[in-house]
C-alpha cells in the first residue's frame, strides 16, 4: 500500500507511539485523523504536520472510552475523510501496580475501558467502512505483557492479552473482505507509559528505563509502517519487538 493520499485514523495520538505514527505516516503522504484528550497537544501536532508535509489532518478531542462520543466524531467527519484506509488502535494505558488482592477498582476499569473497549469501539465504527470499500488495514498496538504476565501486572496484562486475541478474531471475522490486521506487541518503549502507570511520579517512572536502551515510539511507528505498506496480498498478522536487552516482559539486562 502506498500511503500518499490515504486516510489514517490514529487513537491516542497526542504522545508516544501514537504521535510517532502520526509523524511517520504524514511524512509518507497520508492524511490523518488523530484523536486524544489533550486538546492543545493534538492541535499543535496537527498544525505542525500539515505545515511540514502538506497533508490534511483533523484533530478530535474525544475519549476513546465513550462510544457515543466516538460515534458522533466518526460520523461527522467531512466527505474527504469518509473512506478510512488505515486504523491504528494505539490508545492504551497501564495504571497502578498492585496485586490482585489489593487492586484499585478504578484503575482496573480505566485499563479495561481504554485497552479493550476503546479498541473495540474504534474498530466497530471504522471496520464496516473498510469492508464496504473492499480494503483497509487495522494495526492494534498491544504489548509483550499480553504474552508474558509479570508480578502486579495482572489486569494490564490481561487487557493486552485480550487485545492480541481480538486481533486474531478480527483477522478471522474479516477474512475475505480485503481488510488486513496486524497485532504489534512492543516490549519496553520509553514514552509517558510509566509516568501514567505511577500517576505522575517522575522519579519512579524514570527508574524503569535507567541503564537500558529502550525502544522509542519511532521504532514502533516504523514497524507499523512496514506492515501497512506491504503489497495487498501480504498480511503480517503478529509482531513482537523488544529492545536487545530485553528477553521477556520480566527478563531485562541493565548496564
Amino acid at each position: 500500500m502506498k500511503l500518499k493520499g490515504k486516510n489514517t485514523f490514529i487513537t491516542g495520538a497526542s504522545a508516544g507511539i501514537g504521535e510517532s505514527c502520526a509523524k511517520l505516516f504524514a511524512q509518507e503522504g497520508s492524511n490523518l485523523i488523530i484523536t486524544g484528550r489533550r486538546k492543545e497537544r493534538l492541535e499543535q501536532i496537527s498544525a505542525d504536520l500539515m505545515s511540514k508535509f502538506g497533508i490534511n489532518c483533523i484533530a478530535g478531542v474525544v475519549d476513546i472510552r465513550d462510544y457515543k462520543a466516538m460515534e458522533l466524531f466518526v460520523n461527522s467527519l467531512p466527505p474527504k475523510f469518509a473512506n478510512i484506509d488505515i486504523l491504528i488502535n494505539n490508545a492504551g494505558k497501564a495504571v497502578g501496580l498492585d496485586t490482585i488482592q489489593d487492586g484499585n477498582i478504578d484503575d482496573w476499569e480505566e485499563m479495561i475501558d481504554t485497552n479493550i473497549k476503546g479498541m473495540l469501539y474504534a474498530t466497530r465504527l471504522i471496520a464496516p467502512k473498510m469492508i464496504d470499500q473492499g480494503s483497509g488495514f487495522i494495526v492494534n498496538i498491544a504489548s509483550i505483557a499480553g504474552r508474558h504476565s509479570y508480578p502486579k501486572g495482572n489486569v494490564y496484562c490481561a487487557s493486552k492479552a485480550a487485545a492480541r486475541t481480538l486481533s486474531e478474531s478480527m483477522a478471522i471475522d474479516m477474512n475475505g473482505t480485503g481488510v488486513r490486521i496486524c497485532n504489534i506487541d512492543p516490549g519496553m518503549v520509553e514514552t509517558e507509559f510509566s509516568l501514567v502507570r505511577f500517576k505522575g511520579d517522575d522519579e519512579r517512572a524514570s527508574a524503569v528505563y535507567k541503564n537500558i536502551e529502550a525502544l522509542s515510539g519511532d521504532d514502533i511507528a516504523d514497524i507499523a509502517l512496514f506492515a501497512v505498506s506491504r503489497p495487498s496480498h501480504v498480511m503480517i498478522q503478529d509482531i513482537m519487538v523488544t529492545p536487545t536487552a530485553q528477553a521477556s516482559a520480566y527478563v531485562v539486562t541493565k548496564k
